[in-house]
């Protein structure tokens, strides 16, 4: 044991030093604060009623009502038991909480990409360090993005395996990649996942070239191979997870649309190319990879007291404090996205490393980072550069199922401190042998801290510093203050506060690549020792991303734990659950109800907050609540309850519907109509609880012939739960029965007296049902045939991945002839 210690003093010394950065990073979680992120708060609204139910079941409904209606859990939280990844997961965050778990995961990801690289381990823990703290990991933790901040931390080993198993082991290579796969998918970050299989995809073409070159298929096959049956065993280790989430999506905005579309750029299936093009990165903002608030930073809360639009208010009579309020809502960021919470940093003297890599880096690893991150770039352009971006939103598979495409940024804050770091190892390794190394070096320093330097003292002659609604915005901005001519002041007010931004960030990054590039120049100089030049380069790249980082998660970003409350009870939601009845829905106006789960926490919600809604639901959005709210659909939603806002003080309010339908109702008649279309044109006016609308695709499960008119009938909800509900009916007849409840015909079964009838889809997205004359029970149970499968699935998948790492460790440990077998 005193050996091994020795033996691996290096990797402790450094593993126990990314543990202490993670701690003085996040000291005030480790003090007892916790950290406020918007999604999470979102999150906590989602996931109230399920959690209610699983303190009391014992384990979480598949179903939940306090969202849009009513919508499978897969997507909100489960419990996933059968995968092996869930505990694995419970363990890290048993030691590490979140969020300095997954920055954890980050550093400990990236150095074992550069070992795998063969880099020494000390320039390994710089490069994990550049790969760890690029700004967008932490501005996904400051929002909330958990499970996107998990995927990204897996990216870096995911690649070290697939490195390893082209490298030729034939052991761990596969079983690291099975590992690592199956943590990345049970993330359940799919966009993320199918990002790094573009770019690996751009790997093994690459590789396929060179084996085909060398002549060595065989070696490259048997790899693929290897790779290809380590995938396959994630995927089925995860198939609970993939296997409900690719049957809901089909039924999604992700799916097809059930009523063809007409505007430009929408889609039929898949989510429309404007939605899914949203936030395209800027060409012009890849500057902020060099410069980072080249672009104004984020949104708004960006300019302080000293700024030109805090004096712009006091001069025009505003006290300051007022002014510094009205300052933090004025947006710097002048991109094209709608808002943004930071650029995407990479730091500059890594930047300076990277573009130095690309001349003195040799072989296939630098043409694939080079090609990857040319395409992810040209992808990450979206609406900007459609000519690529519309080739892959058309014909790539499963492409147009992603919104927010600037997130492919991810890969190049992985591949490009991958070569910066290869470049610094060729320097190491190879200085002497590099022809005309000086003038690269230097031409390279010229050219970028040349750039860095024009932008600071001339930043106008780089950068507009207005976007396309920027005089709009100005004339909005003069209307208010009284006039064109103060719109106007303000406006060069803000473009000198914009402009003086990048100018310092500007002078910033200059002096930062100043320093990296005398590193790199006096130690080709052999002016430098390597262990000063990595300990310097490592010291200047923490500062440098370290700063960056802490404009968007910072100390600011805690509260105490004991004040951790995310959503507070009004009194408008206390007056509200005052009604006992657990069926009604409520619809909170003070906000945008459809992308806003607060009043999910204490309700159950036609609103919320999802990105994945199902396409009947959104359908009904887009039809029935553009421009007004049609009446008629609350009253068939059982919208008992609107939650508005005083416009003359601003106080909210309740507003009692006393037309709301009920939980379940007979009515009068029924009416088949002959596609979607009509259908949703059919409950544009209408009475609910007279008449009801079924597409004739349901004709044959019902016997119309024997609906008769429902007089003296009656039909109540005698229990509920999320994932039972249970009903009572008498008639003297056969009735149709509608449901205020939304059909989802992937694992719903209702029973009649315990025997099973068809769920009839009624009113384009209720369920109904033809009850017979008489005293009825009638239940409904949610238990989808996938999720019973699936599990099954995760579960022998789980057992043969912990059954594969056991035989890696053994044969790791049995020596032939002094090798370890397996390994190479």
């Amino acid at each position: 044991m005193k050996q091994w210690f020795k033996d691996n003093s290096t990797h402790l010394a450094i593993i126990a030093i990314f543990i202490v950065l993670v701690f003085f990073y996040f000291s005030p979680i480790f003090g007892g604060k916790t950290l406020v992120q918007s999604d999470v708060m979102q999150a906590e609204g989602s996931q109230k009623e399920l959690f209610d139910y699983r303190a009391k079941d014992g384990h979480a409904p598949l179903w939940t009502n306090s969202m849009f209606g009513g919508m499978p859990t897969y997507q909100i939280w489960y419990e996933h038991a059968s995968n092996v990844a869930s505990y694995i997961n419970k363990g890290i965050r048993a030691v590490f909480p979140v969020p300095a778990d997954i920055v954890l995961l980050y550093l400990f990801g990236g150095y074992f990409l550069f070992s795998v690289l063969r880099l020494k381990p000390w320039l390994a823990a710089v490069g994990a360090i550049a790969l760890a703290f690029t700004s967008y990991n932490f501005i996904y933790i400051e929002a909330g993005h958990v499970n996107k901040a998990y995927a990204i931390a897996y990216l870096a080993p995911i690649i070290a395996s697939v490195l390893l198993c082209f490298r030729g082991s034939r052991l761990w290579g596969p079983i690291l990649l099975c590992l690592f796969l199956t943590m990345e998918i049970r993330t359940n970050h799919v966009q993320i996942t199918y990002y790094l299989f573009i770019a690996l995809l751009v790997y093994v073409f690459i590789e396929l070239f060179y084996a085909i070159r060398d002549k060595k298929i065989k070696g490259f096959a048997q790899a693929s191979a290897l790779q290809v049956i380590a995938a396959a065993v994630a995927i089925l280790v995860n198939a609970s997870v993939l296997f409900p989430t690719y049957e809901y999506s089909k039924l999604t905005i992700r799916g097809k649309a059930n009523i063809q579309k007409v505007e430009q750029g929408a889609s039929d299936s898949g989510l429309d190319r404007e939605y899914a093009y949203q936030w395209s990165q800027g060409v012009g903002e890849n500057i902020t990879f060099l410069i980072p608030n080249a672009y104004g930073g984020r949104t708004g809360g960006t300019l302080d007291k000293n700024s030109e639009v805090v004096k712009f208010f006091t001069k025009i009579g505003a006290p300051e404090n007022q002014a510094l309020q009205y300052a933090e809502r004025i947006p710097t960021y002048w991109g094209e996205k709608m808002f943004t919470s930071g650029p995407w940093y990479f730091g500059a003297g890594v930047f300076f490393l990277f573009i130095l890599g690309l001349f003195i880096v040799k072989g296939r690893v630098k043409w694939w980072v080079l090609s990857a991150t040319a395409l992810c770039m040209l992808l990450a352009f979206g609406r900007h550069f459609p000519l690529v971006s519309d080739l892959f939103f058309d014909y790539f598979p499963m492409y147009n199922k992603f919104r927010a495409v600037e997130s492919i940024l991810v890969i190049p804050a992985i591949l490009i401190p991958l070569l910066g770091m290869l470049a610094v190892n060729e320097l190491f390794n190879r200085a002497s042998e590099i022809p005309k190394l000086d003038k690269t070096v230097l031409y390279t320093f010229i050219a970028m801290g040349g750039f860095c330097l024009l932008v600071g003292l001339m930043p106008s002659l780089f950068l507009d510093f207005k976007n396309s609604g920027h005089q709009d915005y100005i004339n909005n901005i003069g209307q208010q203050l009284g006039g064109q001519s103060a719109g106007a002041e303000f406006s060069n007010a803000l473009i000198k506060d914009r402009s003086s931004l990048a100018s310092k960030d500007a002078y910033r990054s200059f002096f930062i690549i100043a320093i990296t590039f005398g590193l790199v120049w006096f130690y080709i100089k052999k002016k430098l020792s390597m262990p000063v030049f990595v300990v310097v380069l490592g010291i200047v790249t923490l500062a440098d991303l370290w700063a960056v980082d802490k404009r968007y998660l910072n100390n600011d970003s805690f509260i105490e734990e004991k004040a951790k409350t995310h959503i507070v009870e009004r009194e408008v939601d206390q007056l509200i659950r005052l009604d006992k009845d657990p069926s009604y829905r409520v619809m909170d106006l003070t906000t945008n109800p459809f992308s806003d789960a607060r009043a999910s926490y204490f309700h159950k919600n036609i609103g919320g907050y999802h990105a994945a809604k199902l396409m009947r639901f959104q359908e009904v959005l887009e039809h029935q609540f553009n421009g007004a709210i049609n009446e008629d659909v609350l009253d068939m939603f059982n919208v008992r309850y609107l939650i508005t806002q005083n416009p003359q003080n601003g106080a909210e309010q309740i507003q009692r519907r006393s037309t709301a339908a009920g939980n379940a109702w007979f009515v009068n008649k029924v009416t088949f109509v002959k596609d979607n279309a009509q259908e949703m044109q059919a409950i544009s006016s209408f009475d609910p609880t007279k008449e009801a609308f079924v597409h004739e695709s349901f004709k044959n499960q019902l016997n119309t012939s024997k609906l008769g008119l429902p007089s003296n009938a009656e039909i109540r909800l005698v229990s509920y739960h999320p994932d039972t509900l249970k009903y009572e009916s008498t008639s003297p007849n056969d009735a149709f029965a509608v449901f205020s409840e939304v059909y989802y015909e992937k694992g719903w079964k209702a029973y009649i007296d315990g025997n099973e009838v068809p769920i009839i889809r009624a009113d384009y997205l209720l369920r109904a049902l033809q009850v017979p004359g008489g005293n009825h029970n009638i239940e409904f149970i949610f238990a989808p045939d996938s999720i019973r499968i699936s599990n099954l699935i995760s579960l022998v998948a789980s057992i043969v991945l912990v059954l594969g790492l056991a035989v890696a460790v053994f044969f790791s440990f049995r020596k032939k002839d002094g090798k370890v077998v397996g390994a190479k």
